[in-house]
């Protein structure tokens, strides 16, 4: 029987009180020096004879008793159950577990609440030991032990397998014989093979591993003794009475390549290791129907048989594979060292996900011929050797893996559309979105969707974050039933793709400017004439009066002028001062409304270095507009720099998108470009005005007056068809400005 750990005894010896047990049994303590008295439940007392100890959580009674000791003992001798069964009581409620009434030699009733149910069917029962069992192992340090020196500490491996543990605490929670239902739910027990003939657990002592079908029922249970050093008729292994049912991990034998292990200690070692397409025999002689009816069913094509390396399990080994390839399954051989298994191998060459991977592409084909090419696999994740190399001779240590070259982005297949792409490797159909907003070489977040038939995984990652890719692909492969290293190949070739793609998508926004509209021959002619005219100056004045701008002429003119020399190799650059809503920011917006929209670029504020990352040539020969100089005050150095030397750089740190180490890069904007502010301050900085054009607005009384009629005259007749064709205006001098080429 496993043994009840060392500090759980001692936790519920400190953790639990006598006073409380003594006082829940309704006892009454009165306090003498550093003990409590009181008198003691366990025999017939007149007068107080137990003796309390809190410091020390002791008791002892000094009359007809003579016993004493701690909380465990305590409960014991007042429910009259053994030392384990008292542990157990403790552990689910120790005022309960405190006893009433007088004390027993032998417990009948049992006080903690059963984990099964006595009316429902054999499926059902069986299904609920095995949910105990799990639950009993989740709270017991031993069992956890135990699997942690195996290797196995996956908590989500062992909650989707429901690993358990059996330490005879299911019979402290059956009725006691005497009680009426004790002898149909025991009977019932020992129809589906948890208890013995003689009561006793069968899987006592046991880990235990549940084969559990589609439908979440249990077919069968391996239990695993913790201890190796039993006696001699006692087994290590153990199974329910009766034939084997079911296969374990079944939905893993939706791959076509399946590794199947002779026991499931060393699946589980397997899928620990991120090896989900895996699956167990009972045994050298457990592979059953219910197998190979499995394996034809889901169409299985090939099997790595990963039985144990000794004489039984190479035997073994070669008499499924006969069978196996006259079923038309292909057959390969992992081979471990001599005298070694999975689970043994795994612990021993670390880290597993590595030496057991080597064993998997080095498996050796045991059929006739050349080895065929793994099903629905790449080649460099599964390799057969041929001809077979004698199990006697295989090496013992593990080989380095050589990695497969990465393969060029271009020879990468995808169907690229405007909001998603779409990989297809074999059955697995991967689908990316969010790309497009994904404009920096530092981050490629996107939201990735991979599917198998009706199966599917979904979540969004960033594919330059290790962590992301391995929670991503050990997700996938569980919902899939695929192998870890298939989907970590698949997201390679993924990553490979997107940085090409995404190189093209930040070459072409730095780089692209905007789409210059055709003009018709009638608007060409009509521009050509505008240009041509002889009165150009005074057109240009009276279309800005068409367009709502009364009065400033020279600032027009000088602004519109300024605007032109943006085609220029040393552009103007003007600033418009006045004081707050005296007309300045209408004077800059009608001037630009006459400019092409492809030409300007207009801004609130700009930070200090936002510049630098215009891309090299989105500002040649164009318009930089700012709205208030004070909003662009941290970009003021930049600004003058790009208005007197014609061009920026600047060098910034950034990571390295394939080795992710830091490292400098270079960032290069050039002009010329025109630059147009305008500002409520009345001191300007001293080296923009040497840079720049200052226009004042009229903020005088006869330009109010004019501003005010303007006003009146847009709610008549006249200003309402003016408006109208204001739009016609705007679109001749954009049009006349496109065709304007320089001239030295």
């Amino acid at each position: 029987m496993a043994r009840i750990p060392e500090q759980e005894i001692e936790r519920l010896k400190q953790d639990v009180s006598v006073q409380q047990l003594a006082e829940a049994r309704g006892i009454e303590l009165k306090g003498q020096g550093g003990n409590l008295l009181g008198r003691c439940p366990f025999h017939a007392d007149k007068t107080p004879s137990l003796v309390i100890t809190p410091d020390k959580n002791l008791w002892h009674c000094l009359g007809a008793c003579q016993a004493g000791g701690g909380p465990i003992d305590w409960v014991m001798r007042a429910n009259g159950v053994s030392f384990r069964h008292a542990v157990e009581l403790l552990r689910a409620d120790p005022d309960l577990a405190a006893g009433v009434g007088q004390p027993v030699t032998g417990s009948h009733v049992r006080k903690l609440a059963p984990p099964v149910e006595p009316t429902v069917g054999a499926a059902a029962l069986l299904n609920q030991v095995v949910d105990f069992y799990h639950q009993t192992l989740l709270e017991s340090p031993e069992a956890l032990a135990y699997l942690a020196k195996r290797g196995l500490t996956d908590p989500e491996m062992i909650a989707r397998f429901k690993l358990g543990y059996a330490n005879r605490t299911l019979g402290y929670r059956l009725p006691a014989k005497r009680a009426q239902d004790a002898a149909g739910l025991k009977s019932r027990l020992r129809e589906i093979g948890i208890l013995r003939e003689s009561g006793h657990e069968h899987f006592n002592g046991s880990i235990v591993v549940p084969v559990i079908d589609g439908d979440g029922n249990v077919t069968e249970v391996y239990g695993r003794k913790l201890r190796d050093d039993l006696r001699g008729d006692t087994p290590r292994h153990l199974y329910l009475p009766g034939p084997h049912k079911g296969v374990w991990n079944a939905q893993a034998l939706r791959c076509d390549e399946i590794i199947l292990c002779e026991a499931l200690i060393d699946a589980l070692a397997f899928w620990q290791a991120g090896f989900h397409n895996v699956t167990a025999s009972y045994g050298v002689a457990g592979f059953t129907p219910d197998h190979v009816a499995a394996f034809a069913r889901n169409g299985v094509k090939r099997v790595l048989i990963a039985y144990d390396r000794d004489e039984a399990g190479d035997k073994a080994a070669g008499a499924l594979a006969e069978q196996l390839l006259a079923a038309g399954i292909d057959c390969c051989r992992i081979a471990f060292p001599k005298g070694m298994d999975a689970a043994d191998y795994a612990l021993k060459v670390t880290p597993a996900s590595k030496s057991l991977g080597i064993l998997v592409r080095k498996a050796a084909w045991m059929g006739k011929g050349a080895a065929p090419q793994a099903p629905g696999q790449h080649p460099e994740a599964v390799e057969c050797e041929t001809p077979a190399p004698s199990l006697e001779t295989a090496p013992v240590r593990a080989l380095a893996a050589s990695p497969a070259a990465a393969p060029p982005s271009s020879t990468i297949a995808a169907d690229v559309k405007a909001d998603e792409v779409v990989f297809t490797f074999d059955e697995r159909r991967y689908r990316v979105r969010g790309l497009p907003k994904n404009l920096s070489p530092e981050t490629l977040k996107i939201n990735l969707l991979v599917a198998v038939g009706e199966r599917f995984h979904v979540d969004t990652l960033d594919l330059y974050s290790a962590k992301g890719r391995s929670h991503y692909l050990q997700q996938a492969a569980k919902e899939l039933g695929v192998r870890d290293d298939v989907i970590k190949h698949d997201l390679g070739r993924i990553l490979l793709k997107l940085e090409a793609l995404q190189d093209e998508r930040i070459k072409a926004a730095t780089t692209a400017a905007p789409a210059v509209p055709a003009l018709s021959d009638v608007e060409r002619e009509a521009a050509l004439a505008m240009l041509r005219a002889p009165g150009l100056l005074e057109r240009i004045v009276a279309d800005f009066d068409a367009c709502g701008l009364v009065g400033e002429r020279t600032n027009k003119l000088v602004g519109y002028l300024a605007a032109v020399s943006r085609k220029l190799d040393r552009p103007l650059a003007i600033v418009v001062q006045s004081s707050s809503a005296a007309g300045k920011s209408s004077l800059m917006d009608a001037v630009l409304a006459m400019m092409p929209q492809e030409e300007r670029i207009k801004y609130s504020a700009m930070t200090g270095q936002s510049l630098f990352y215009m891309g090299e040539t989105n500002l040649q020969h164009k318009i930089l507009a700012i709205v208030e100089e004070e909003g662009a005050s941290r970009a003021s150095y930049a600004l003058k720099l790009l208005q007197s030397e014609g061009e920026l750089t600047i060098a910034s740190t950034g990571k390295d998108a394939n080795s992710g180490n830091l490292v400098t890069q270079e960032y290069r904007v050039t002009g010329p470009v025109m630059i147009f502010l305008t500002t409520t301050a009345i001191e300007i900085d001293e080296e923009l005005m040497n840079r720049c054009i200052v226009l004042t607005v009229d903020e005088g009384r006869a330009q109010t007056e004019a501003i005010h009629s303007l006003q009146r005259q847009r709610r008549t007749l006249h200003g309402l068809m003016a408006k109208q064709g204001k739009d016609a205006v705007l679109a001749l001098h954009r049009n006349a400005q496109r065709l304007l080429r320089p001239l030295a």
